[in-house]
């Protein structure tokens, strides 16, 4: 019998322990199989060498080049008084630039024998400057040596493949190691059907694995990535549609609301007419949720499009049809911001059981981690009864205490703040699985949809409702320009003038220790706005308190202020009893004071595009226009300014969040958003590799549909437990 297969072989018996332990502790590489999926990033053409002229400074870096000469010098020291110290100083040349080399004391020995002038070799080590000249200290290198005029002709065609690498162990050695498991890759298990891969024209796994390490022309480089991106697309995608089919085939109670009940009744008093795109999406959900298997939609819309509404319509249906609706938000200013102004939007319609409450009331209950006890009994037996059919609530509602009469729905309110763990959780709550409606605010591009989400059906809310106005962004270059910080707030004094109030945003709140091991290091002087540490929320708040804004009443909100107190300042804005507010992100979701007219966001490049776009929609919520002012002291020319003016040139969130995505790699955004595997992607690139991945979810549902056990595919079944694996281990991990 076959002990192991190949490529699940443990690394430290082909490698060696020392060899493997590096790989497995710095890579994560542990076995055959893993290493020959970790690809090159780029191939260097040992014709065209790199150019030792754009070095990146504090960069690990690898460079193929020529000694034009060495000098062995001696010189004293502590350790050697005697002049008996050596250093061996080479430059090696491109012919685009120069760079030095250093080696000192017993190193310098192997060098000073090797690295003669003429010599090519292979050079890796980190850039640092000494004497304003950029070196390498102790590079690793590896000589190249051609026999005869062909070889040195073949070498120079060759591309040599560069690899993620670590300082403790340089590419090339992740390169041999890489020539010697190459051979199992022929006992690779091809994960996609033939079928497909003939009908694509694709080349094999293992052919695919062998050009991606040792490719001798681009072309085979294209064949092999093509074809790898396929099988990460794939098996994504078959993972996700056997997620949807078998959620289809669940159980669920069909919830259709009765024609003159409490939805008709809220419809009836709604003093504005719901917009075209709310009454489509509208229809999509009451669609699902009419059916007897449980709704997986995920509602898109722009901050502001009223989502909220939709999702209020979609638990008064529920409710009317016998059952109850659960709606979570991410943090407790935010549950208790929903439950304030949904009860508000029904009015006597929320006082069910009540005195004045109308006949077709219900009960509208709010449960968060810090309520008293007995509020808290009583939430919980509300619900337990089903006197209670709306809930609103954070986390808390997804604890074993919390029983429910008869959950029909969960509104989950910021998607990528919940993993799937916590919606499989709450959906756990119901006699039988409950209808699921996620919204989000952070447009999502339709392919990370597809691929972070692809186990939901998307609706989008495009439309702003009317009477919302437009906001002007602008960004305000604090160090280039200091008057138009001076201007900027002029403008705030002259909003709160108007009768309008302001926010005003910082990264930190300011209390925290400082951390003398942060403090010490510092990079090069693009850097010089990255070197203070950044704003807080109570230094700017006392700073404008005492100068520019100084008559203003200013109050203070963030994170580590206990709820209660949280919840009295948002009160007291909303109430229009403060007239400036310094903040946190807390503000970032949900919060609604349609008389906020002006942001102003500091060190605004310490926060990324779709943050910056889910904040500046906290302002022109009314019928008077907004400002959003992104004040920076990065230079003209950095990329963080690059990013802030693209923030300020749209407002389409759609268009941003590509921005967004193509700026961060895709790993942050994807896993952010959900467990491990999603972020596994090693070759397939969310944003430009669209296609494949419409093509592949087209591929992966028609598949699943015809054989959703994938009896005859076991390679692909493999591909898929290695998947689900990682996505496992993740999960046990965040437990």
């Amino acid at each position: 019998m076959d002990l192991v297969p190949a490529l699940e072989e443990p690394l430290k018996n082909v490698l060696g322990p020392p060899t493997a332990k590096v790989m497995a502790e710095h890579l994560g590489l542990h076995t055959v199989g893993d290493l020959l999926h970790h690809y090159p990033r780029r191939y260097e053409e040992r014709g065209q060498l790199t150019h030792l002229a754009d070095l990146p400074m504090d960069e690990h870096v690898t460079v193929v080049a020529m000694v034009a000469d060495a000098r062995l010098h001696t010189f004293a020291s502590t350790k050697a008084p005697r002049g008996k110290g050596q250093r061996l100083e080479v430059t090696i040349t491109d012919g685009s630039g120069r760079l030095q080399l250093v080696f000192f004391g017993n190193g310098v020995h192997k060098p000073h024998k090797e690295l003669l002038p003429g010599t090519r070799a292979l050079f890796a080590g980190k850039v640092s400057v000494f004497n304003r000249r950029l070196q390498l200290a102790h590079p690793a290198y590896e000589l190249l040596r051609g026999d005869g005029e062909e070889a040195v002709e073949a070498w120079a065609g060759a591309l040599i493949p560069i690899y993620p690498a670590t300082a403790k162990l340089e590419s090339w050695k992740i390169g041999k190691a890489v020539q010697t498991v190459l051979p199992s890759a022929q006992e690779a298990v091809d994960p996609l059907p033939d079928t497909l891969r003939e009908g694509r024209g694709m080349v094999s796994l293992p052919e695919a694995l062998l050009k991606i390490h040792r490719p001798h022309t681009k072309a085979d480089i294209e064949d092999a990535r093509s074809r790898l991106k396929w099988d990460e697309a794939f098996v994504l995608q078959v993972a996700l549609a056997r997620r949807r089919h078998a959620d289809a085939q669940l159980p669920a109670v069909a919830r259709r609301p009765s024609p003159d009940g409490l939805l008709t009744a809220f419809d009836d008093r709604l003093p504005f007419t719901l917009t075209e795109g709310q009454r489509k999406v509208s229809q999509e959900i009451f669609d699902d949720l009419a059916t007897e298997h449980p709704m997986h939609r995920l509602l898109q819309g722009e901050v502001g499009s009223g989502k909220t509404m939709v999702a209020l319509r979609a638990m008064l249906a529920v409710v009317d049809a016998g059952g109850q609706a659960a709606m979570l938000a991410p943090t407790e200013v935010l549950a208790q911001q929903h439950h304030r102004s949904i009860v508000e939007m029904m009015g006597e319609l929320a006082e069910g059981g009540m005195l004045g409450g109308a006949e077709q009331a219900t009960k509208v209950v709010l449960l968060t981690g810090s309520m008293g006890a007995a509020a808290r009994r009583q939430a919980l037996l509300d619900l337990v009864t089903g006197e209670a059919g709306i809930v609103i609530g954070t986390h808390a509602l997804i604890e074993d205490k919390v029983q429910f009469h008869d959950l029909g729905l969960v509104v989950v309110d910021e998607q990528h703040r919940f993993g799937v763990e916590q919606r499989d959780a709450l959906r756990g709550k119901g006699k039988q699985p409950p209808h699921l409606l996620v919204m989000t605010a952070t447009p999502i591009p339709r392919t990370v949809a597809m691929t972070v989400f692809g186990d939901l059906e998307t609706s989008v809310l495009d439309q702003l409702p009317a009477g919302r106005s437009p906001i002007a962004s602008h960004v305000v270059p604090a160090a280039d320009k200091p008057h138009f910080l001076a201007r900027a707030w002029e403008r705030v004094r002259e909003e709160v003038g108007n009768g309008h109030q302001a926010y005003v945003v910082c990264p930190r709140i300011g209390d925290e220790e400082d951390d003398p091991k942060k403090a010490g290091k510092k990079k090069s002087p693009e850097d010089e706005a990255e070197k203070r540490p950044p704003l807080a929320v109570l230094d700017v708040a006392d700073q404008l308190s005492k100068g520019p804004l100084s008559g203003l009443k200013v109050e203070v909100l963030h994170g580590r202020m206990h709820p209660d107190d949280k919840d009295a300042v948002m009160r007291r804005f909303a109430a229009g009893e403060a007239d400036v507010l310094v903040a946190t992100t807390v503000i970032e979701v949900g919060v609604n004071v349609p008389n906020a007219t002006a942001m102003v966001i500091m060190d605004a490049d310490r926060f990324g595009v779709s943050q910056l776009h889910q904040l500046r929609g906290r302002v022109g919520r009314g019928s008077a226009p907004g400002l959003c002012l992104l004040v920076t002291e990065m230079p003209e020319a950095s990329a963080a300014r690059q990013r802030l003016n693209a923030v300020a040139s749209t407002l389409d969130g759609f268009e941003l969040s590509r921005i967004d995505l193509e700026q961060r790699r895709e790993g942050d955004v994807l896993g952010q958003a959900q467990s491990g595997a999603r972020s596994s992607l090693r070759v397939l690139a969310v944003i430009e590799d669209e296609e494949i991945i419409a093509d592949a979810r087209d591929e992966a549902a028609a598949l699943v549909a015809a054989d959703p056990e994938l009896t005859g595919l076991p390679g692909l079944r493999t591909a898929l437990d290695a998947l689900l694996d990682e996505e496992r281990e993740q999960y046990l991990e965040k437990g």
